[in-house]
Formats: structure tokens, sequence, C-alpha cells
């Protein structure tokens, strides 16, 4: 059986040598053969550079290398598809997540015949915005969509081959991993865990959140639109039963309608319903083109594989 490990580099070059030094112990206390899958995503620092001198050490470490940054999930999803073992191990590259949990998710995987195990953090760190609008984004995520994913998933995930085959054959352009690995299916089960060393920095802003939401709503979720439609039957029932109401007032004399302040309050807000309702449309519709289109997800500039490598990657021995 081969083991494929998968990590992304992006502003990377700190944490490479340690992150390849623990998952090597890791992999050697294991009964499989392995390989090492770098996937540069452009990374601006000497990321590459590390990355290609471990390769040069070891015959079993290749690097994907992208020809520009296409985004940290289109960049796992690309390492996932170059992974040619039996079982894909996914894991930043920063070491938060540790990776010795890689020892506890394949006893997992094996003794109770899964085909992923991904871990969930128990408890999440960062600044108390970070961590309220982490909270936000599955309760929001969960309400919207029709398919519900656990909340404070991590990247770490052992997943079976015939998981990953299934996986990539997702084509979307706008995407989140996590999301696309709950909608793949087969056995799957959650691990508690924590992140370690947290680095106090995040190259995920408040707006690529924000995009990130968009884009799992939108790849997996009709409930917005037809939210609309509610809202607009609501309101026209609102409307006629004031109607009648007024109407009846008028008829008895009790009181004559008001003018233009309900006017102006009712135009202002049927203005900015009608005005936020087709803004979720056109979102919708700009996830449309951006779909229809065909094109690739990444672009992979060049695979390096050191000139020994192995044709089949054999188990180690023990």
């Amino acid at each position: 059986m081969i083991l494929s490990v998968v990590t992304t580099l992006y502003s990377s070059a700190p944490y490479i040598e340690e992150f390849y030094r623990r998952i090597l112990a890791q992999v050697q206390t294991l009964p499989v053969g392995y390989e090492i899958v770098f996937v540069d995503d452009g990374s601006p620092d000497n990321a590459l550079d590390v990355a290609l001198e471990i390769m040069n050490r070891d015959s079993r470490v290749s690097v994907v290398e992208l020809s520009k940054n296409f985004g940290h999930h289109k960049a796992m999803m690309t390492g996932i598809s170059q992974a040619r073992g039996d079982l894909v191990f996914l894991i930043d590259v920063d070491l938060e997540e540790p990776p010795e949990i890689l020892g506890e998710f394949y006893r997992q995987l094996t003794e109770k015949s899964v085909d992923i195990v991904f871990g969930v953090q128990q408890e999440r760190h960062g600044t108390w915005f970070q961590r309220a609008s982490g909270e936000a984004f599955y309760h929001l995520y969960n309400l919207l969509s029709t398919n519900v994913v656990p909340r404070n998933q991590l990247r770490a995930r052992l997943m079976t081959r015939r998981y990953v085959d299934a996986l990539v054959r997702h084509r979307e352009q706008l995407f989140m991993i996590e999301i696309l690995c709950n909608l793949t299916g087969f056995k799957q089960i959650a691990f508690p865990m924590n992140k370690t060393g947290y680095k106090g920095i995040t190259t995920y802003t408040l707006a690529r959140r924000i995009r990130l939401f968009i884009n799992g709503i939108t790849m997996s979720s009709n409930r917005p639109l037809i939210f609309i439609g509610y809202i607009g039957a609501i309101i026209v029932c609102l409307a006629a039963v004031y109607s009648l109401f007024v109407l009846i007032q008028y008829l008895l004399g009790i009181a004559t309608p008001d003018g233009w302040t309900s006017l102006i309050i009712s135009t202002w807000f049927l203005g900015g319903l009608t005005i936020f309702s087709l803004g979720i449309i056109a979102t919708y519709l700009s996830v449309m083109f951006e779909e229809v289109k065909g094109r690739p997800y990444s672009i992979i500039a060049k695979v390096h594989r050191a000139a020994e490598a192995p044709k089949e990657l054999s188990p180690i021995n023990h």
C-alpha cells in the first residue's frame, strides 16, 4: 500500500524542512510506501527552491509547480489529482495541523473501514473576531444550504483511492474543498483535534472569507433564490391585507389614507428589497458565467520529479 502526502506552498519556506522531517518520521512508522507531493501555488518566497532541494535528496518527493497563484483550494485539488497512492493524506504545510496526527488517522481509517477521516477543531484559535466569524460562517452556511457540513473542519484528512477518484471528478471553478469532500459522500468520520503552533496571522482575510462563503452557498444550494420567492409572496400578502384594511377604514369614514409618508416608506422598502434580490440573482449568474466557460481551475507549469524517481512506489522495509 502506498500513501501520498499532499501539501501546498505559499509563503511557506520557513516551514517546509520541519514539515518534511516530521511527516517523514510519521510515514516511516506505518506499513506503507510513500510519496510526498508539494504544490507550489505561485509562492512569492523561495518555497519552490526549498522543495526542489528536498526532492533532490529524496526521490519519493515530487513538486507540482503551478503557472501562477490560483488559490489554496484549487492548489489542494491539483495536488490531490496528482497523487498516485492508495491513500492520500492532505495537510497544510505550516505545521498548525500537527503531522503527527497521521498515525491516528491511519488507525481510524483501517479499523473502522471508512473512506475518509478528517480533523475537526475542538477549540478555535485567533482573535475574537476570527472565532466569531468562523462560527457565523458555519451557522449561516448550514442554514442556507441543503448540504449540512460539520463545523470547524480542518484541512487535514486521510482519504482512500476510490474516494479521491470520485472527489477529483468535481470540476467547479468556485468551490470550497470541505464542501466538495462532504458532497462526495462515502463513509466519513470526523476526528476531534486542535491546531498547534498557532502563528497568529492568516491569509484568510475577511474579504476572502466572505468570498468563500458565497462560493460555498452558490455551489451547493439554491435556497437563497427560493427565499426570494417566499419573501415576495409574503410582501404581496401583507400589502393585500394592508390595502384591504385601509379601504375598509376609508369606506367607513374612520380615517383617510396618510399619503406621502406611507408611500415613501413603501417605495424605499420595496426598492431596497428589489435591489437586494437582484444582487442575489446576479451572484448566481456570475457563478454560472465562471462555470460555463469550462476553464481549468489551475494550470501546471511543470511537475518536478527526481531523475532516479521510482516508477513504482514500493513499501518501506521495516
